[in-house]
């Protein structure tokens, strides 16, 4: 039996600049594009806002350097996606997440890790991963790299950063 080639994270054509000013409207955005590419089920959008109405997911990364931008990395259940991969979405304004250590405070997000995870055991693995990343990138090129609009310099310096940490 061969081995499956393990998918990469990142894909070039699934990196996303969103000019929507408001959470429901970038996740919208976003499903509606995923979907038309086959990669998620018609009931992801639904399932990722009820999940993040629930299990927040806004991370404040002024703990790891003040001048980063807050993140937020949405997701839903394995049965609402056909892949595994994590879609960067770049935020041309900030949008209002709430915060997944204090659920009840609202912060400004301006950058997405949208998480597809078709296999349930994986998906603390990706969100490992995109934290280390957030904490072992040096904060300048981090910072860069949170202002890019440039969608193929983000998906190399993703693409790149993860293949570093040999998870």
């Amino acid at each position: 039996m061969q081995a499956e080639k393990e998918e990469p994270l990142f894909v070039e054509d699934t990196v996303y600049i969103s000019s929507k000013t408001t959470a429901e409207e970038v996740i919208k955005e976003i499903s509606d594009k995923l979907l038309e590419k086959g990669l998620v089920k018609p009931e992801f959008y639904e399932n990722v806002i009820g999940r993040e109405k629930d299990y927040p997911t806004g991370i404040d990364l002024g703990v790891v350097n003040k001048d980063l931008p807050n993140i937020a990395i949405p997701h839903t259940e394995g049965e609402f996606v056909n892949v595994r991969r994590v879609i960067p979405v770049h935020l041309e304004n900030p949008v209002t997440f709430k915060n997944m250590i204090d659920p009840s405070s609202s912060m400004e997000v301006r950058f997405l890790f949208i998480i597809l995870n078709n296999d349930p055991e994986g998906q603390s693995n990706i969100l490992a991963q995109i934290m280390n990343f957030c904490t072992t990138i040096s904060a300048n090129d981090l910072g860069t790299f949170f202002k890019s609009t440039d969608t193929k310099a983000i998906y190399q310096f993703l693409n790149r950063s993860f293949a570093d940490q040999d998870m």
